[in-house]
């Protein structure tokens, strides 16, 4: 196997597999491949059962600020408009009530700030803020068996998308080879990347690939990569392992508990699978793991590759785990792996969210869960609260973690904008119909659209269109 191309992109996740749908479909690129080492699409963090299935638009993240907010609410409504095109029979996704909840005087005051002072009821209308008797309505067991001297307070909104990110990358791959000049490569491991005088040379266990530019969208290995060709000093990964508890049928929706605001990782939380609502998941925990894939002990060196083991990575390290919210964190969450241990100190957790469970209600999920490379910062030894995205010559790296899923279709959407000057002007992009196959989808006021809550009367409230600024 052999070719040249003018685009090749390695990673066969919802990040890669939304720029190959994005410049297949709406550039006149004459050729473009995608690389992906696993046998199939979207095998690791993209399938469903290795994430959190939670489309992010920063209306319930309690960690976000506001501004953050903006930024990722017009990714989510780029791909919930995506899906509200291509998956009319909900095969993909599903779309239910979402709610963050508060518990006790302290977290109810938090979410009336955030919600009348701090701006957010204003940047998403269709959010409200209701009491102890509409969370009944919506989710009965959230409110059974709580102590009614509770004070209670949740932010509601009918756009709770909840995806199967993994169907969703096949979707966008099988879109993208509808067009000519597409070609995709699974069961294909890189081994080396070159410069050239033209561009790259990417030597596969599959043969070579010739190029004028390339995107490496393979997570944590985009920085292991990066890092070979000579990018990304500056830059660790802090990978950490995320796990779920399951139980039958609590809830409809999915229900948010407040975020740490110094914390990248997700508020555990609990939501009915998107598959089989009679399941519903709990969690994510968050622990930190030496490898770049959950389960592959063999990644274990390409973390290592990663860190670097030097004085800069090892100083951050310690830095951001002595912080004194985040170490009581890790610690936590080490002990929820702990066989008959675990399940007892994550149950609190879960009683947060729906106070009648009992141990026996709950059990660890086998084989759900993937690895999130939180990036660290070796200059400022600090967590960076996001994704990261390296820009070289004639090259992209993308490491994304959460919300990289939800707002795969807006950085694709930028990264298409530099790959077109990469090459030299010569191709262009139609943004107009890219909007139009995806955020003019989105329900807007007005729309024959059939809300979770039918009774919301602002329910279709209307959206205020966000700025494109960089995550």
């Amino acid at each position: 196997m052999s070719g040249k191309y003018d685009l090749v992109i390695v990673g066969g996740g919802i990040s890669g597999a939304s720029l190959l749908y994005t410049t297949a479909t709406f550039t006149d690129i004459d050729s473009i491949a995608l690389i992906e080492k696993e046998d199939e699409i979207a095998a690791i963090n993209s399938d469903h059962t290795n994430n959190s299935q939670t489309l992010h638009f920063g209306d319930i993240e309690t960690n976000y600020t506001l501004e953050k907010a903006r930024d990722v609410k017009e990714g989510a409504e780029l791909l919930a408009g995506y899906l509200e095109n291509h998956d009319p029979d909900r095969e993909m996704h599903d779309k239910r009530s979402k709610m963050v909840l508060g518990v006790g005087q302290e977290e109810v005051a938090e979410l009336e700030r955030r919600y009348e002072g701090d701006g957010f009821g204003d940047l998403f209308p269709k959010l409200r803020s209701i009491g102890r008797e509409e969370i009944a309505e919506l989710e009965p067991k959230v409110v059974e068996g709580r102590d009614d001297d509770t004070e209670l307070r949740a932010l509601q909104t009918p756009d709770g998308y909840v995806v199967d990110y993994g169907a969703t990358t096949q979707s966008f791959v099988e879109l993208a080879r509808e067009e000519a000049g597409v070609d995709v490569y699974t069961g294909t491991k890189v081994k080396d990347i070159t410069p050239t005088l033209d561009g790259y040379t990417i030597e596969t266990t599959e043969g070579r690939f010739d190029c004028d530019a390339s995107v490496v969208a393979a997570g944590s290995h985009s920085l292991q990569i990066a890092k070979e060709l000579g990018y990304g000093e500056n830059k660790v990964l802090l990978p950490v392992a995320g796990s779920f508890f399951l139980a039958d049928d609590l809830l409809n929706g999915k229900v948010y508990t407040l975020q740490m605001k110094k914390l990248p990782f997700a508020a555990v939380h609990g939501d009915a699978d998107v598959h089989d609502s009679s399941i519903t998941r709990f969690g994510p925990t968050a622990k930190l793991v030496p490898t770049l894939e959950r389960g592959r002990i063999s990644t274990v060196t390409d973390f290592l590759d990663v860190f670097g083991l030097n004085a800069a990575a090892f100083l951050s390290y310690a830095n951001i785990l002595s912080d004194r919210i985040l170490l009581p964190y890790v610690l936590r969450n080490l002990v929820y792996d702990v066989p008959n241990v675990g399940p007892k100190q994550f149950l609190p957790h879960v009683q947060k969210v729906v106070p009648s469970v009992e141990l026996d209600d709950i059990e660890r999920a086998k084989g759900y869960g993937g690895v999130r490379p939180q990036i660290v910062d070796t200059e400022t030894k600090s967590l960076d609260m996001g994704e990261a995205k390296i820009v070289g010559d004639d090259v992209i790296f993308n490491i994304t973690p959460s919300p990289g899923a939800s707002t795969c279709l807006k950085n694709a959407m930028r990264d298409t904008h530099t790959l077109l000057e990469f090459l030299d002007g010569d191709y262009e992009f139609d943004e107009d119909a890219f909007r139009e196959a995806t955020i003019e989808h989105f329900p807007r006021p007005g729309d024959a659209e059939t809300d979770v809550d039918a009774d919301d009367e602002d329910a279709g409230a209307p959206l205020e269109p966000s700025p494109s600024a960089d995550d």
